[in-house]
This record gives structure tokens, sequence and C-alpha cells, in this order.
């Protein structure tokens, strides 16, 4: 039986530009996206929707994204959402933090610049398989 498409997603990025344009290309798939600049507007977006996967960022203006990972998956409803990690600082090339990352709660954890199907391709990973193409 394949799994249901993915139809909403949630962005927790800093940078206005990427956050943005992912969420604008993926609206054009059909997929409802939204997102968040802090760590603080995540938790409360998050508490009034059930998004299908969470992209976020590790460096954010108000919180470590591990630590808001941690806080999200202690939401109700939300201990099951696939988190995947992206992040531009070179610091996260090393295995043992990458490890950290996904003992944080994350599903996967990509370096920037990301392109949308590589993103797309680990969303398909994270969440079960073959979905609409990007």
């Amino acid at each position: 039986m394949m799994p249901p498409p993915i139809t909403s997603m949630f962005i927790v990025e800093d940078d206005d530009h990427f956050r943005e344009t992912f969420i604008d290309v993926m609206s054009l798939r059909g997929v409802e996206a939204s997102g968040a600049r802090t760590g603080d507007e995540a938790i409360r977006a998050l508490k009034q929707s059930r998004p299908a996967v969470i992209i976020m960022d590790v460096q954010l203006p108000d919180v470590h994204g591990f630590d808001l990972c941690r806080r999200v998956k202690r939401l109700a409803g939300l201990e099951g959402i696939p988190v995947i990690f992206v992040s531009a600082s070179s610091q996260y090339s090393d295995p043992r933090d990458r490890a950290a990352g996904l003992l944080a709660g994350g599903a996967q954890f990509l370096p920037k610049p990301v392109t949308v199907e590589r993103l797309w391709a680990e969303i398909e990973s994270v969440t079960g398989g073959p979905r609409r193409p990007c």
C-alpha cells in the first residue's frame, strides 16, 4: 500500500529567502507549506498544525535546532513527525555532530546549500517513499 501523499510541511529557517523560496516551490507542487523564522514562532505555529514533515535549520537566532527538535517532539501529536535538519555551518560536517542531531530526534541531516530536488528526495525517504515528483 502506498503511503498517502505529502500534503503539508513546515520549515524553521531564519534565512528569509531560503524559507520563502522553499515554501513557494512546495506550494507550486500542491504541498501546503508554511514556516517560521525562530524557534518560538515555530513552537507557536506547530501547536496549531500537524505537518507531514518539518525542515529545521540548526542555527536559529533564539535556539539551537537540536534543542528545538527535542521541544517539538514533546508536543502532543508531533512525536512521530520526521524532522530534517539543514545547516550551512561546516561545524556539522563531523559525523559525531550529525549523530547528535539524530539523537535529538532528527531523521536526516543535510548540508546547505541544498537543492530542492535533494531535499525532496530526503523528504520522500523519511516519510515512506516516492511521492509527487519535484
